[in-house]
């Protein structure tokens, strides 16, 4: 009887919880050192990135967020999408099935590469001083880089996919393709 209380135990320890059922966070490498705490959600593996959680409550809670819900919340922009989230959910999981398809990657690898390439590591900002205004270059944080490189992922695929053949997951998956490498 303790056998098997104790087997059960063992399914659940976080290495054995994969997005989607079949894809692990677990042997996911991250190459930039900075984006380490902001992009991995392996301290709270799910199963559906359908959490329900409220991240806006405090400031920088939403770096607690695994970076896959993050993706599907970041694809219900635009006013006829607010919402939907479930649609968001079945797009991610068909574009996660394509990329492993397409590469034979874990798609998790290739969202994680996607991210460190598209976002921007430099910006400018604008220094005023009597009346003369002038842009200063200045480096960008890490949670700002994550949350720029979501949005123009998501803002490239839903650009790709409008008035076209391929569906926005086709389109997702290629935009995450091409910037992965």
């Amino acid at each position: 009887m303790s056998d098997v209380i104790l087997e059960d135990v063992a399914l659940t320890t976080p290495s054995d919880i994969r997005v989607f059922g079949k894809w692990s966070g677990a042997e996911v490498q991250i190459s930039d050192m900075s984006l380490v705490d902001y992009i991995l959600g392996a301290k709270q593996p799910k199963y559906l990135p359908h959490s329900a959680g409220r991240y806006q409550v405090k400031r920088f809670r939403k770096a607690m967020c695994p970076i896959v819900e993050r993706l599907v919340c970041s694809l219900m922009f635009h006013g006829r999408n607010n919402g939907k989230k479930l649609l968001a959910v079945r797009i991610v999981r068909h574009t996660f099935e394509i990329i492993h398809l397409l590469t034979g990657e874990n798609p998790l690898q290739v969202l994680v590469n996607a991210i460190i390439n598209s976002g921007p590591r430099e910006d400018s900002t604008r220094i005023g001083r009597a009346g003369t205004v002038r842009r200063q270059a200045v480096d960008v944080s890490p949670l700002r880089r994550v949350n720029q490189a979501l949005y123009l992922l998501c803002t490239g695929a839903r650009d790709s996919a409008f008035k076209s053949v391929k569906t926005i997951a086709e389109c997702l998956a290629d935009e995450l393709i091409n910037a992965a490498k």
